[in-house]
């Protein structure tokens, strides 16, 4: 089977499980009108791109991820009567403002691993920065907004407290300082096989210290036996992940990958192995956004 083919099969998959939580899910609100616009926008873009028709194909990955998060935006709306855009603009927006300087820390340790590039950037260059800068300010938006919908049509998740001693909080911080220094100091030939440790680094380097500052952290949520949000975030790794490469596959500008090991199977262009990683790279995701959150005077210390 191709990887096209099994690619589109599992997003199928994905898609209609989330489908069929939404709709078994007792919704408190009518859609709303920017849910529709979504909708709209989503389809037209994947028309235009359909037609070649310039220059919307260039954009069409922040297009399609922008639209697709009025859609689950508006979805969660529906069903908690609340929602990010809806309910608190501004905090969105300085989700929106974050995401493009936190992706960028995983630009910069890619400019020295290489484990994918760029290719079909548009001109002149100021279009190039344009789709650029677009794409960075989706994916903490997109990732947070799909947590928030999965978390919406979960079922109940009853389970007993899961504490982590301190000694194992100091291993995680030291083990995740580790993650993330390796990939920097070791030979480029070495560092290029490390790239997932990047993708948890953060994650095991950051949360035991927003717990121990009293902030939104996983460990925290474990230890309180609040799973939601942390099967949120994994799901939602792996939702926008398969969405992200069905865009990206179909645009004449793109990311490929150049990953130096478990090139096969793949989903469209992504080694499959290389989905995995989808799902904790969303927990190190909120994770450090909290943290950033905190340090501009954001977020509070909730005790």
């Amino acid at each position: 089977m191709s990887p096209t083919i099994l690619g589109v099969l599992v997003l199928s998959l994905t898609a209609a499980v989330v489908l069929f939580g939404y709709f078994r899910s007792r919704r408190r609100r009518p859609f709303p009108a920017y849910g529709w616009l979504g909708i709209i926008a989503f389809l037209g873009s994947e028309f235009l791109l359909l037609l070649r028709v310039s220059p919307i194909d260039y954009y069409f990955v922040p297009l399609a991820c922008s639209s697709y998060i009025l859609l689950v935006d508006a979805a969660v709306l529906t069903l908690t009567g609340r929602s990010r855009l809806h309910s608190a603009p501004f905090t969105f927006a300085r989700l929106v403002a974050l995401s493009v300087p936190l992706y960028l820390v995983f630009e910069g340790y890619n400019l020295r691993i290489q484990n994918w590039i760029w290719v079909g950037v548009p001109q002149p260059r100021f279009a190039a920065i344009l789709v650029y800068v677009w794409n960075c300010a989706a994916v903490f938006p997109a990732l947070f907004e799909t947590s928030d919908l999965v978390q919406a049509i979960l079922p109940p998740l009853p389970g007993k407290p899961w504490k982590v001693p301190p000694p194992v909080e100091y291993l995680f911080i030291f083990g995740g300082a580790a993650c993330l220094i390796l990939p920097l100091v070791l030979p480029v030939k070495i560092a290029a096989y490390l790239f997932g440790f990047v993708w948890v680094g953060f994650l095991f380097f950051l949360d035991p210290i927003n717990r121990r500052l009293g902030l939104p952290s996983v460990l925290g949520d474990l230890s309180e036996g609040f799973r939601r949000r942390v099967y949120g975030f994994l799901l939602s790794g792996w939702i926008c992940g398969i969405l992200w490469e069905f865009w990206n596959f179909w645009a004449p500008s793109k990311w490929r990958y150049n990953i130096p090991f478990l090139q096969v199977p793949k989903l469209f262009e992504m080694p499959v192995a290389g989905f995995l990683w989808f799902l904790p790279f969303s927990l190190e995701c909120f994770v450090m956004y909290v943290t950033a959150s905190w340090l501009a005077g954001w977020l509070r210390r909730v005790r």
